[in-house]
């Protein structure tokens, strides 16, 4: 499993001189048995000369993984004893990269997408309340209030001279369901609070779903992102797909919006900047709140070696501190790495063909 902590181990490690290979491999039934996926892996690795951490690699696949996820991030570099590998409930991009940092480009992305989900299923008497990360159900739990019992309309009432029920039967009713709506609400925020939900997804009829969402404070009405009809003893799979479907939709619309606010704020030189030089720029002034990049988007770059300094223009010496400059084969894995570092965040943008055509990359700065 995969965790934030995990995520920022990746982003702090780097290796100095010595390299670090990056492994993505794709196990999902879908893409063949697991011999299948040995020789891919073989494939893959043929051509790395660094026989020490592929054959760390290999022999963890061959040996150790139970082939139970859909995917395997491996991060490996021998000569400073780091090995780390996380099998995933959701598939990934094969690749592979060698450089002095791990390459964390498709996690950023499964993190973007698909992380910190908060589910809650409702229906009169409670919630079945749900934390999915990454594809994977992490915890649940449920509330269950007071039964609520329905009083039969009309007929004649057990009290002499009164029809078609008890009187205030109906108010009763009303205040069960308010109560137990308000204790599902307090025990969600709590779940939701300690599993630091990034977005919320509830699930049940049309007025439980209603009744339930206005119980919420504003703060945490603000990240639910959508709902679905479902019957309350759904089951997990059903939830989750449901959660993902509705999920991806959402993030495509929040992309859009973020591209367009992106184009539109560098075009008048508001807070933000796009293209590879002006966002490598805005990251070493370690201005950059927010940086927004294709998802395919990968290109080579400089980097001096004593300050850190990022360019896409070829030169022999820093101009920041006159270190040595160096060509890298993949700047962007360092762009990301550096505002992750500085407590930036990152966005994945998916198929936006005008910001792939205004260069790719950009960022929302700081100030």
């Amino acid at each position: 499993m995969l965790a934030e902590s995990d995520l920022r181990e990746l982003v702090a490690f780097t290796t100095g001189n010595d390299p670090v290979l990056s492994v993505y491999l794709n196990t999902e039934p879908s893409s063949g048995n697991s011999d299948v996926c040995k020789l891919r892996l073989r494939n893959m690795l043929k051509t790395i000369n660094l026989p020490e951490d592929v054959s760390a690699i290999e022999r963890y696949v061959n040996l150790e993984y139970n082939w139970s996820g859909h995917s395997l991030a491996i991060f490996s570099s021998t000569p400073r004893k780091f090995f780390r590998v996380y099998s995933l409930a959701l598939p990934v991009r094969e690749a592979y990269h060698v450089g002095d940092r791990p390459s964390i480009q498709p996690l950023v992305d499964l993190f973007d997408n698909y992380g910190g989900y908060g589910v809650a299923l409702v229906d009169k008497q409670g919630a079945r309340l749900f934390y999915f990360h990454i594809g994977e159900l992490r915890e649940q739990e449920a509330v269950e209030g007071d039964a609520v019992k329905h009083t039969k309309a009309g007929g004649a009432s057990s009290l002499t001279g009164r029809r078609g029920g008890v009187a205030g039967q109906k108010n009763t009713e009303d205040e069960i369901i308010e109560r137990n709506m308000r204790e599902a609400a307090e025990t969600a925020i709590r779940f939701f609070e300690e599993k630091r939900v990034r977005r919320i997804v509830l699930g049940g009829t049309e007025d439980n779903v209603a009744l339930f969402r206005a119980m919420l404070p504003k703060a945490w009405q603000s990240l639910v992102i959508g709902s679905f009809a479902a019957a309350s003893n759904a089951g997990q799979s059903e939830i989750l797909q449901r959660t993902l479907q509705i999920g991806l939709e959402a993030e495509k619309f929040k992309e859009s919006g973020l591209v367009n606010t992106l184009l539109t704020r560098a075009a008048k030189k508001e807070g933000a900047v796009i293209g590879l030089e002006e966002t490598l720029q805005a990251i070493n002034a370690r201005r950059v709140q927010s940086l927004m990049l294709a998802e395919d988007f990968r290109t080579s770059g400089y980097r001096c070696d004593s300050c850190g300094w990022l360019t896409s223009k070829p030169q022999q010496t820093c101009s920041e501190c006159q270190g040595q400059i160096f060509k890298y084969p993949d700047v962007v894995e360092l762009a990301i790495s550096e505002v992750m570092h500085n407590g930036g965040q990152v966005e994945i943008t998916h198929a936006h063909k005008e910001f792939s055509n205004a260069g790719s990359i950009g960022a929302m700065l700081r100030y």
